[in-house]
């Protein structure tokens, strides 16, 4: 039986992320590439997948905004860890 969810599956060169529900099924491959190249192995699927969104939005398509729209997917990107401290700082 298969899980239901997100499974993250790390392997030597590259990562899956498996989504399956009862409706839906699907496997991302997250590989080293041309703008990964900063990552350790273990951050790389977040620097893809945040960069990938990041630019996605950027890109202010119609389509793709309406085709997020209709799935629910949306990205906001957070701030540095440095920004989150001085933020922090600033207010408490």
């Amino acid at each position: 039986m298969t899980t239901k969810g997100l499974d993250l599956i790390p392997g030597n060169d590259m990562t899956r992320i498996k989504a399956v529900c009862e409706h839906q099924r699907g496997l991302i491959y997250v590989v080293p590439a041309e703008r990964s190249w900063v990552c350790d192995k273990e951050s790389l699927p977040a620097h893809a997948l945040a960069g990938f969104f990041r630019e996605l939005n950027a890109l202010e398509s119609p389509e793709v905004q309406d085709l997020m729209q209709q799935w629910g997917v949306y990205f906001r990107v957070l701030p540095k860890e440095q920004e989150d401290v001085k933020v922090e700082n600033a207010t408490g």
